[in-house]
């Protein structure tokens, strides 16, 4: 009853992804990042050499990094050894009696993916990671709405763990090439559902590099609340200079908006301060 050797296989490519149903956009101000069950006794039952696991551990390791550079918050999975039957329940019955008494080392994560400071284990005691966990709970109050997800088994926790966000409302993001199954069969069948049923898949690359210095409208929203000291909230169509907005810091702004790659001159964004023409203007430029 427990999970045989896994064969290798190689890892799906982004050019053969499903079509995705949402146009969802990962924010790194919106996101929560879960590294779901990467631990020593799942990653054991591929081999050693194994070059799927190669891969998934390189893009998680890329993807974490990112998390951390951009504040994002890292959650992880992990299931408990020595589960009690009341605990384990139909699982037992299903996969048998999980990780072993002896062998309390494999509940640990893999070592190229330890938590470090700040990051959260959360004990995982179902397929779904907010099965008796408070991720939820931790999300709202982060107020955070979105969820990436990496890690095994993409077709058995990845995968209800999407479900279950689709239905707490929260965004969920399945990368495609950051997760690995019992074969290439049952990874495709992952992102296949997810795809088209509850969340969006993207891959390692684009996620990364895509979101790394991306303006969102949120992000906008903040960021003229700070430039004017405003406290109350903007009216989009309104004319900026009416809430204190001054030259020099629509040059400051301008300037910024060079940092992340934006090129709109002073002249342009002060034709018409207002949030609706400066999102129109960002959006035709990013």
């Amino acid at each position: 009853m427990t999970i045989a050797k896994i064969s290798d296989y190689p890892m799906p490519q982004p050019a053969n992804y499903p079509d995705n149903k949402v146009n969802w956009q990962p924010d790194p101000k919106r996101a929560v990042l879960l590294i779901h069950d990467m631990q020593r006794y799942f990653i054991n039952f591929y081999s050693p050499d194994s070059q799927l696991i190669a891969t998934l551990l390189h893009n998680l390791a890329r993807i974490r990094q990112w998390a951390h550079d951009n504040e994002i918050p890292v959650v992880y999975t992990a299931q408990p050894y020595k589960q009690s039957d009341e605990d384990r329940a139909l699982l037992n019955e299903m996969w048998g009696a999980g990780l072993p008494a002896s062998t309390p080392d494999q509940q640990c994560i893999v070592d190229s993916l330890t938590p470090i400071e700040g990051d959260i284990v959360l004990t995982k005691w179902r397929y779904s990671a907010f099965a008796r966990s408070d991720l939820r709970e931790r999300m709202h109050s982060w107020n955070r709405d979105q969820l990436i997800v990496g890690g095994v088994y993409a077709h058995i926790g990845c995968m209800v763990t999407a479900i279950d966000a689709f239905m707490s409302d929260i965004q969920c993001f399945l990368v495609g090439d950051a997760v690995a199954d019992f074969s290439e069969e049952e990874h495709q069948l992952a992102i296949t559902y997810v795809s088209s049923r509850c969340g969006r898949v993207v891959d390692t690359s684009t996620l990364v590099e895509d979101t790394a210095k991306k303006i969102t409208q949120q992000w906008l929203h903040i960021r003229v609340e700070q430039l004017i000291e405003e406290e109350e909230e903007i009216d989009p169509d309104e004319n900026l200079i009416v809430y204190g907005l001054d030259s020099l810091r629509i040059m400051q702004f301008s300037a910024e908006l060079k940092s992340y790659g934006i090129d709109i001159g002073f002249e342009e964004i002060a034709r018409n301060p207002t949030l609706s023409s400066w999102w129109a203007l960002i959006q035709t430029r990013q």
